[in-house]
């Protein structure tokens, strides 16, 4: 069983969904869509086996100061 979308991908396994997890288990981010740096964030969330979207990432200006 693969435990990241890297690993799913290498073993041809397309329909992989990492397991669920609490937002308390790994932090969103300030960062806009589209970013160099939320790309960056997202690549390390593949990288770990998380999910890819944390509830409270950042969707636009107005959210930005909602993260702490």
């Amino acid at each position: 069983m693969p435990i990241s979308v890297i690993e799913a991908v290498r073993m041809g396994v397309w329909d992989f969904e990492p397991d669920a997890r609490e937002a308390s288990d790994f932090t969103a981010t300030k960062a806009m869509p589209g970013t160099d740096e939320k790309l960056q964030v997202i690549a390390e969330r593949v990288r770990q086996g998380l999910p890819l979207w944390h509830p409270a990432d950042c969707r636009n200006y107005d959210a930005i100061e909602k993260i702490d």
